[in-house]
């Protein structure tokens, strides 16, 4: 029996554009996301060169109005100079990501000074989203405090973070977060298995009972988030193993298998990857947009199956209960089961200011 359920949003996606295509481009990552039951993404803004300014989000935005499939918008980056700047652009955007931890090259923001003007200058009524890990995530809900102004908190992977945003949602701070796949089903205990250099990711793989906590506390999680972030298998097993994880295609059948087992409601799904991140972001609603999904079809996930670029997913081989069978998007058929029908630049940009 076939459900229909709303179009999809994934907040957080690298798409790899510009800079590193040979893994990603708005081509092949609209399509994994179409193919995941997405109909919208946001992409972070740590690609080659990073998105900073003016200049930077044109050329994202020119790539994916020539090549995104599904709706988008381009998140830019705050670093130590551009606050100021980055204010002015705030429309154009999917939101401001602060890189709080593991800061490089041009997102690196040393200290809580160079936080600061970000809190202050960037408008409250827009989205701002934080990479922030343990200490670093609670000086991040301190400022949120202190500028009265609304924040996101990405990819929370440990017990101590999950109670302190419980603390401060308690305390109705504006406080928001969202947690990734990777986290709620793989833990340590997973390393060997997947081995050294694909079992890296930021944040890292916790403690069965920091993935424990998650499961205990998804009252508080706002959003399901792919975190997608391939990178090729070449470079996963090589010497110096880049952090990250695909995630777009595997992110629906994982959810709706513990909708299988008991462990979710398909309220649980659609709230965290549909309406709250709709909310959250400010997603428009897209007229005649909706997937449907088969929840008694079982199958074991492949990485030749996928669209995604890099070739490769942590899940292989997992059985899964649920399949997506078919996307609709603007009333056409984006992608059902013989593959993606949407064609490159049928995407629109949500913020097309």
């Amino acid at each position: 029996m076939l459900m229909r359920l709303p179009g999809l949003t994934d907040i957080h996606v690298h798409l790899r554009e510009p800079g590193a295509t040979h893994k990603e481009d708005w081509d092949s990552g609209t399509a994994a996301a179409l193919a995941g039951g997405f109909t919208t993404v946001l992409a972070m803004p740590n690609t080659q060169p990073a998105i900073t300014d003016a200049v930077t989000l044109k050329i994202s935005i020119d790539a994916a109005d020539a090549k995104a499939r599904c709706d988008y918008a381009q998140y830019i980056g705050g670093n130590s100079f551009n606050s100021a700047e980055l204010a002015k652009l705030a429309g154009k955007t999917a939101g401001l990501k602060l890189y709080l931890d593991q800061t490089y090259g041009d997102l690196k923001l040393d200290d809580l000074l160079a936080w600061m003007p970000h809190f202050s200058n960037w408008p409250k009524a827009a989205p701002l989203a934080v990479h922030a890990e343990g200490k670093t995530l609670a000086a991040a809900i301190l400022l949120s405090s202190l500028y009265d102004r609304p924040i996101h908190l990405c990819h929370v992977s440990r017990r101590e973070e999950i109670l302190l945003i419980r603390a401060a949602k308690q305390r109705g701070l504006p406080v928001t977060c969202e947690v990734c796949p990777h986290h709620l089903y793989l833990c340590e205990d997973d390393l060997p298995a997947l081995g050294a250099g694909r079992a890296e990711v930021r944040p890292r793989l916790a403690t069965k009972a920091d993935q424990d906590a998650l499961w205990a506390n998804l009252d508080v999680v706002d959003c399901f988030a792919t975190d997608h972030a391939p990178h090729t298998l070449a470079e996963k097993d090589g010497e110096t193993p880049p952090p990250g994880f695909p995630g777009l295609e595997t992110i629906l059948p994982l959810l709706l298998a513990s909708v299988s087992q008991g462990r979710l409601t398909l309220d649980d799904v659609i709230s965290r990857l549909h309406t709250n991140p709709n909310r959250i972001f400010q997603v428009p609603e897209q007229p005649e947009a909706f997937i449907e999904i088969d929840l008694a079809s079982t199958y074991e996930v492949h990485a030749v199956d996928h669209n995604t670029r890099c070739g490769w997913t942590p899940f292989e081989g997992w059985k899964v209960t649920g399949r997506l069978t078919r996307v609709v998007l603007r009333g056409e058929t984006a992608f059902d089961q013989g593959g993606v029908l949407a064609a490159p630049g049928t995407g629109k940009n949500i913020r097309p200011h």
